[in-house]
């Protein structure tokens, strides 16, 4: 009897490798605004701080990448869902309980990572991949207006929240939870004791319950942001990419493909200028459901999954070219191995930054850290290529298609020996 096995990499789509692994890029350098708990307003002294340069960093940030790069993650997230159906499909078969342990498994992956860094998008994806599966039953027009609709669904909750205050009740139970959990483990009165516990805490364990503790004040920021609606949305967007054949039949739609990339690069970077001066400016009104936390709102739905869909559509482009795959191809052992590159991101994170580690805490500003990401992500792709030359996969990855099939998968190459 014929079963569901993991793709080959002579199989895979190299192109979503590629864009996977500029995805972890961006994901990592914004992560380190979280790692390196840099405040602008702290005005701590640090040769890794430089206030001018550290401002106009920040501002870029918030311009090209804040929110960009997840969304690309999330659109390739549901491409490959929909590639897995396709090709159970085409076998004549059913990849609704592979899909459904993957998820399974890839929410006990979350709920490990979590305890190394509570920012982990990873259990958030998968509980909402269960929601994803009965939805893409829908055509692929029901599917793309009720994404579009979905992406901008966060202007319209802003609003009614500000108005009726009580619908922010799921935001304000989780941080309610949040400071129980953090009472119960630590004794923290002020901003100040809880910078010691990060920066000067010597104990791994320690960081470990502070994460617990941060799951809590992540998941009050995910409902304050309406991010669920947003990233499902998306995902919604990247099934029909990944159903329709899209990427694999460029040619035919390069028209629309120009028109993601002029649209996105207009209006995204327009709606992100501003998003980025809202941001910078005026976070404080954001967080008290202000008017123009509103306008930030408009700008960021507005702008930044048109950017991230440009971003994607030029990738597209470029790739078509041979010069393009050549460049563009150093990228794709890093997405291959995103899932154990983007844990190691999170370790180095976290020995880097917090104080049982090197203690950077609050020390680094955007304009160092960024460079770090660089060079941290340059690693991952000498580290990466030369570990695929040895194995078929990433170690986080063999470890989750294994539990995926149910059967240990070959891990060295043969070829190898």
């Amino acid at each position: 009897m014929q079963s569901l096995a993991p793709v080959q990499t002579n199989q895979r789509e190299i192109f979503m490798d590629v864009l996977r692994g500029f995805a972890i890029l961006g994901i990592f350098i914004a992560n380190l605004n979280g790692f390196s708990w840099y405040n602008e307003s702290a005005k701590i002294e640090s040769p890794y701080i430089i206030p001018k340069a550290d401002h106009t960093m920040s501002f870029i940030h918030h311009m090209l990448i804040e929110g960009k790069f997840y969304t690309i993650f999330s659109l390739l997230f549901g491409w490959g869902i929909a590639l897995q159906f396709k090709r159970a499909e085409e076998k004549g078969m059913n990849a609704l309980p592979v899909v459904r342990r993957r998820l399974l498994f890839m929410l006990l992956l979350g709920a490990v990572h979590l305890l190394i860094w509570p920012g982990d998008i990873v259990f958030f994806y998968a509980m909402l991949g269960f929601i994803l599966l009965p939805l893409r039953k829908f055509s692929n027009t029901a599917l793309l207006i009720t994404g579009c609709l979905l992406v901008l669904s966060p202007i319209l909750l802003y609003w009614l929240k500000m108005t009726f205050p009580v619908l922010n009740y799921p935001a304000d139970i989780t941080i309610k939870t949040a400071t129980r959990v953090e009472n119960t483990m630590f004794t923290i009165k002020s901003e100040k004791d809880f910078v010691n516990i990060m920066k000067h805490g010597d104990s791994w364990l320690e960081q470990v319950k502070m994460n617990i503790v941060g799951f809590f004040y992540r998941y009050q920021y995910l409902f304050f942001v309406s991010r669920i609606p947003k990233v499902l949305g998306i995902f919604l967007i990247g099934y029909v990419v990944g159903r329709s054949d899209f990427y694999k039949n460029l040619l035919q739609h390069k028209k629309i493909l120009y028109w993601i990339i002029g649209v996105g690069l207009t209006i995204g970077l327009t709606a992100n200028y501003f998003l980025a001066y809202y941001m910078s400016n005026h976070m404080g009104e954001y967080w008290q459901l202000k008017m123009k936390g509103w306008y930030q709102t408009i700008f960021y739905a507005l702008g930044v999954a048109p950017l991230a869909m440009a971003y994607v559509g030029l990738f597209m482009l470029a790739f078509q070219s041979a010069a393009g795959k050549k460049i563009l191809g150093v990228l794709a052992p890093v997405g291959k191995m995103a899932f154990s590159n983007y844990i190691l991101q999170s370790l180095i994170g976290s020995y880097v930054f917090l104080g049982p580690g090197l203690g950077y805490f609050g020390e680094i500003g955007p304009v160092y850290y960024t460079i770090f990401g660089l060079l941290v992500f340059i690693c991952q792709i000498i580290l990466s290529t030369i570990w695929l030359k040895f194995f078929n996969y990433g170690p986080i990855e063999w470890l989750w298609r294994s539990a995926t099939y149910k059967k240990w998968q070959p891990m060295r190459k043969k070829n190898s020996a």
